[in-house]
């Protein structure tokens, strides 16, 4: 019998498990891709049954993670090709969870208007969910910092 798992909520554990080893697992979506290759699912569980082993199951599981994730990459290269310039630039010099302030980003991009920077880069990055702002209640403050997502 395969121990991993059993019934058809199965993606929902999956899910769980995966986002408690690694959290950004939580945003793979293995249920919907559990359904879309239902009836495979179940025969690596069949023969996890019959052989005493979990190896059918972990293969079947990691080449349907893998399949996801190349869905994932070729929509990330799509979703780039659609960015400004600007926006393309300033994630260039922004690196993950570093926050950085509006002064620390301008000069990185050699940039020395304020307002030119807010319209072309800030603004339209926030907008589009890939940065964020530390203090968001207070997004004139001087503690103001931004950090790519």
């Amino acid at each position: 019998m395969c121990p991993l798992f059993r019934k058809r909520s199965d993606g929902l554990r999956h899910t769980a498990l995966l986002s408690q080893w690694k959290p950004v697992s939580a945003y793979i979506p293995i249920e919907s891709q559990i359904e879309k290759f239902q009836d495979e699912y179940y025969n690596a569980i069949a023969r996890c049954h019959v052989e005493g082993e979990s190896t059918a199951f972990i293969e079947f599981m990691l080449s349907q993670i893998d399949k996801i994730l190349d869905e994932i990459s070729a929509q990330l290269r799509e979703d780039n090709e659609q960015l400004s310039e600007c926006i393309r630039k300033l994630l260039t010099v922004m690196e993950y969870d570093i926050p950085y302030t509006r002064k620390a980003l301008m000069e990185k991009l050699g940039l020395k208007s304020a307002e030119g920077f807010r319209r072309n880069y800030l603004r339209p990055a926030l907008d589009m969910n890939l940065i964020r702002m530390t203090v968001p209640d207070k997004p004139n403050s001087r503690n103001q910092r931004y950090v790519k997502i």
